[in-house]
């Protein structure tokens, strides 16, 4: 799934092809919104929060999240797409440009008003420029038993991280993933790792992961093979967002396992 970096860079290029532009078309392919027409509304900004995405109008926010398989594509007009037709679910055109959503997860149109709604319940986005580390550290605490590794995927926490960097993150501060919150030596010092590498990747693209998708690898640190293993919530909370076990990536030695 893309993380923050990569919505990042997506409103960054959208933004440049469709702000200060009226629309001339729009063509939602989500059965709720087939009817929404924008014609003549103007783009005034394109931003994202954590991984998810707004095209704002005067009256509507147009929210998207990539999910598993989406992206984004602008195209001058008569441009032939370079995705499959039938897999666009969001059209929005200007005099010169089209900007296709291909296979996005999600397509919704709100009142500009109401899209607070939508990220609401978020964390600190963390390429934000409101981003508080303090309030995702306290975040964070509100699990003390829960997994660091499985914590920071967690939106409600800090907003923007995913399986890459989650694993990146631990790596770099030597921390086991299976680590209960609680027991991380400085969590402010992992946030504000979190935050660094994730704004590094966001305004100096490209960056080679330490970790991630080198499992069997030596370690860049001790040299001994990288390991990939399952990590699942196991945390008995209640009102937990169940969590799929996702493969996260550390190195044996480096990042000892919890006693």
């Amino acid at each position: 799934m893309p993380e923050g970096d990569t919505v990042f860079l997506t409103a960054a290029g959208l933004r440049r092809a469709l702000v200060g532009k009226t629309l001339v078309r729009s063509d939602f392919r989500v059965p709720r919104y087939a009817t929404v027409d924008l014609v003549g509304e103007r783009v005034d900004e394109v931003g994202s929060y954590g991984k998810h995405l707004f095209i704002r109008t005067p009256r509507v926010s147009i929210h998207t999240h990539l999910k598993m398989e989406g992206i984004w594509r602008t195209y001058c007009v008569g441009e032939r797409w370079t995705r499959p037709r039938v897999t666009a679910r969001l059209v929005l055109a200007t005099d010169d440009t089209e900007a296709v959503g291909f296979s996005l997860g999600k397509v919704e149109a709100v009142p500009r008003a109401q899209e607070h709604l939508v990220i609401d319940h978020l964390g600190p986005d963390l390429l934000g420029p409101n981003w508080d580390p303090a309030v995702a550290v306290e975040r964070l605490q509100r699990y003390p038993d829960q997994a660091i590794g499985v914590a920071l995927l967690d939106q409600r926490n800090l907003a923007g991280i995913g399986n890459i960097f989650r694993s990146e993150v631990c790596f770099l501060r030597r921390v086991h993933p299976a680590t209960p919150v609680r027991d991380v030596p400085d969590l402010l010092a992992l946030v504000n790792e979190a935050h660094r590498i994730l704004s590094e990747a966001a305004h100096s693209p490209p960056r080679r992961e330490l970790v991630y998708g080198r499992q069997r690898r030596p370690c860049q640190r001790c040299g001994t093979p990288i390991t990939v293993r399952p990590l699942a919530d196991t945390t008995p909370a209640s009102d937990r967002i169940t969590q799929h076990e996702r493969g996260i990536y550390f190195c044996p030695r480096c990042q000892p396992p919890p006693e």
